[in-house]
């Protein structure tokens, strides 16, 4: 895609959407960093619920610690892989403690050394609590990138990789955003909805649904 038709892309992402944050619920980075964990391969909307109920009893480090590991389960059942969750920010917690003064890191190599936290989720952190013009790149992110030819790549990391050099510079910051939010709600996986979608004159998808 040439950078005339990029520029017009993230234009009319931003006009239909010039604020666009997370879905998922939070009041500070540690409880941001707590719900991308608990998100991977679940629902914002899952986590929320979950959430909701947890925060309001425990949300800093220490106070999940508290709970244990099974005091933390009954607040995270209903979300997908809890047992493995419940293990991994019952460590996050500890290590954010030992290491970190019970704050959330704000580098890279410090949250990825967190049990859970992987590359993507080090990103949506970053991006979203601290303000870095990163690009975390989840199923809805990849399969945008793919179908409209922004930035094609066969892995997760190669489509980051040239999104970061794709997305021009004043609309890197909430890039991560509007495309998440574009694959979520109009370029769905199965069916896209693309006579509703902003972009799809500049979309190089072949298949596009009629209407």
């Amino acid at each position: 895609m040439k950078l005339q038709d990029r520029q017009e892309f993230f234009a009319r992402l931003a006009e239909l959407n010039p604020h666009p944050t997370t879905e998922l619920d939070y009041s500070t980075p540690f409880e941001l960093l707590i719900a991308v964990i608990l998100s991977a391969q679940a629902t914002d909307v899952g986590v929320n619920k979950a959430t909701r109920k947890l925060y309001p009893v425990a949300n800093t480090p220490a106070a999940i610690l508290a709970l244990g590991e099974d005091g933390l389960k009954k607040y995270i059942n209903t979300i997908g892989l809890f047992n493995a969750k419940a293990a991994n920010v019952i460590a996050t917690c500890r290590l954010l403690i030992e290491r970190h003064g019970g704050e959330v890191p704000r580098d890279r190599e410090s949250l990825e050394a967190l049990p859970g936290v992987g590359r993507k989720t080090a990103n949506v952190v970053l991006n979203t609590a601290f303000g870095e013009p990163t690009m975390a790149v989840d199923t809805h992110i990849f399969r945008v990138a793919n179908r409209t030819g922004l930035a094609p790549g066969k892995t997760v990391r190669a489509v980051e990789d040239k999104l970061m050099k794709a997305v021009p510079r004043e609309y890197l910051m909430d890039a991560h955003h509007w495309l998440i939010l574009h694959g979520r709600y109009v370029c769905k996986a199965r069916k896209p909805d693309c006579p509703q979608c902003v972009v799809r004159g500049l979309c190089r998808y072949k298949d596009k649904t009629p209407g």
